[in-house]
This record gives C-alpha cells, structure tokens and sequence, in this order.
C-alpha cells in the first residue's frame, strides 16, 4: 500500500480549480460577480473561440489596491467575510474567496487594475498559479481581467470542452441572467466582435425584458409584488399565451443571485397550473429578497444552489405572488366590435325605375 503524503501547493490548486471553473462561462461569472460586488455600475465581456482562448472582463468598480493584489490570489482570500459570522449575513456574490485562486491556477491571466486614490494603475500577470510581473501601468478606474488559453496546463480538462459556439452560448445565457438579476447595471456581451448583448443600466426591469426577449414577450407581460416581513417579491409574470416546453424562461434571484431551487420552481409552476397546458411551463422574472438568516448559499462550491431554513412559508410567498398576479388582470382578450350601421328602408318612391333592354326581353317563340 503506498504512503500516505501531502500533495503540493500546485496539484491542489488544480484540483480546486476544477470544483470551481468547469468552462468559460464559469470564469466570466466569478469575475463579474467580483465586478458588481465592487460597485460597478458598467461591465463589458468579451470573448474569442468560446472563451477558450481569449476572455476579457472590463468594470468600472472601485479596483484593487496595489498592496492587495498578490493576496488576492490566494486561496480563501476575500474582502466580503471576516468570520464565520458573516455567513449569516451574506450581502455580496462572492464570498468563498476560490475565484482568482482557481482560474489562475488553470489559464493565463493578466490584471489591470486601479483604484480612484492611485497615480498609477498595477499591472500583474501570473500563469498557472505562478507570478510572473508585477508592475505599474496607465489605466482608468477600474479593473480589467484577460484571461488566455483556459485549461491549458490540464488538457485532461481542456478536452471535455465543447465546441466553440457551444461555449459561448453558455457565456451568453450567463450575461442574459446577470442582466435580468441587476438591471441597474449596463452590461455588454461581445463575442467574436460582434456585440450580442447591451443594456443601458437604467434600472427598469421591463426595459431589459425587452431587449433580450423582445416585443412580443416584454407585451405580455404582468407584475408581480409582494411584501410581507423578511421576505419581498417582485418582478414580472409572462402571461399564459407566452408558455414554453422548457424551464429555460423561469428566471429567478434570491437577494441578487441567480440559483436553482425546487421549492421556488414548484411554488412558479403549481400557481400556473390552471393557466397553462400540461408540459407546458412560464415566463417569469422575480426577484426575491430574503432575510439572509434564511437562506444558505454555501451549499455548492459555484453558489448555483440555495437552501431555506423556512421551505414553507418561502413556497406560500412565491405562490401567492404569482397567483395574485395571474388574478389580478382579466386574461380573457377584450375585443370591441363596432357598433352596426342603422339599416335604411327602402320606400316605394325611392326604388329606381327598371328599365327593359332588348337583352332583359324574354325569347318569343313563333
């Protein structure tokens, strides 16, 4: 039986790494959760081959000091917690502080960043968890993140990857999400130097409905509120018409964060049960705000799951919500006929006169 030994910082990186970052699209949502907990009011992705091979994540947030950023490449390194504490009361996307530690550890990655206090910009590049520059640089408020050649010292990993244009729609359904979770924040999406996905920041939810769905959706639409103590909803419910075969449209963020849940989805769907055709699933778009005693993020190294301490009264809010909404509006469409034209009687004097033609004249037979 072999010895039993303690593996070396690298390997453990990289094995980390992979509980963390399964694709491209997962480094662009660590790194733009990291944006928008700095502040930023304006984030810009853009990628290239899928995000394989080139991934750049602009943000107008409030930077990272100089003094700071080597640490922030470290494992469990993070400014959102400072005890355990905290984990009851998490405000922030992030929190778990895996997120540079784990892409560095598997890419090439290049950091410009700068705070408003500083002359100067840093500039730090390190490459499969090793530091390769440190410097000062001209840059603008903000911080910019360039990450090449994803995987490439794990080709094990690199190879599960699909195929370019897969790769960026993921990309794409994560920026459509994160546009719908803060609407207050104008976000880009650039692939392959096409712009996919812009919206202004304005703060109106049902403008970003629709410039990602479109017309046709962002019509048939109503809103959904509800407050009760330690737990508010609101968002917008798509009407029946508008039903798809898939879950793809239930959009749904707890205090921000994008996740699944049973409980929230059957909670959706038993209020729609009446409205809808069987297989046949809504459009909604709510968000949903929790005491954060409540709920536990910290199920899952991506936070991609949610778990709630009080399962029931979250299914009775989200339910009542949803199905006041549905009641609120008629939904049977209201069509107005024009009124009918008075009909006009003719009278004995007012019939013309029928004259006969040599064609209207009956055959005489001899």
């Amino acid at each position: 039986m072999s010895k039993i030994q303690v593996l070396d910082p690298i390997t453990i990186d990289k094995i980390a790494a992979g509980e963390v970052i399964e694709r491209p699209a997962s480094v662009v949502k660590e790194l733009v959760e990291n944006a928008i907990d700095a502040g930023a009011t304006a984030v810009v992705v853009e990628i290239k081959d899928g995000g394989i091979s080139f991934m750049r994540i602009t943000d107008n947030g409030c930077g990272i000091d100089r003094e700071d950023v080597r640490s922030a490449f470290l494992r469990h390194s993070t400014s959102k917690i400072r005890s355990v504490d905290d984990l009851l009361h998490i405000g922030s996307l992030g929190f778990r502080g895996e997120a540079l530690s784990s892409i560095s550890a598997v890419a090439q990655v290049e950091l410009i960043t700068k705070t408003k206090d500083q002359t100067f910009g840093t500039l730090y590049r390190i490459a499969g968890g090793k530091e390769e520059t440190l410097e000062d640089t001209g840059a603008p408020d903000g911080t910019t993140f360039i990450i090449r050649q994803l995987f490439y010292n794990t080709p094990a990993r690199r190879k599960f990857l699909k195929t370019p244009m897969t790769e960026a729609s993921h990309v794409g359904d994560l920026m459509t999400r994160l546009a719908l979770s803060h609407p207050h924040i104008s976000f880009q999406f650039i692939n392959n130097g096409q712009s996919k996905l812009h919206t202004s920041g304005n703060g109106k939810l049902k403008d970003v409905i629709y410039h990602i769905y479109g017309r046709e959706i962002a019509s048939n639409l109503l809103q959904a509120e509800y407050d009760t103590p330690g737990l508010k909803i609101t968002g917008f419910l798509g009407k029946p018409i508008i039903s798809r075969g898939n879950r793809n449209f239930e959009n749904y963020y707890v205090n921000g964060r994008y996740a699944r849940n049973s409980i929230i989805s059957r909670a959706i769907e038993d209020a729609y049960k009446d409205f809808t055709m069987q297989h046949k699933y809504p459009f909604v778009v709510l968000h949903i705000e929790i005491d954060g005693e409540h709920v536990d993020v910290n199920v899952h190294p991506t936070k991609m799951e949610l778990r709630f301490n009080n399962q029931q009264e979250v299914y009775n809010a989200i339910y009542s919500a949803v199905d006041q909404g549905l009641h609120e509006k008629e939904l049977i469409p209201h069509v107005e006929m024009p009124e009918p034209k008075p009909a006009v009687q003719s009278t004995p004097e007012s019939k013309p006169a029928v004259r006969s033609t040599p064609e209207s004249k009956p055959a005489v037979r001899s």
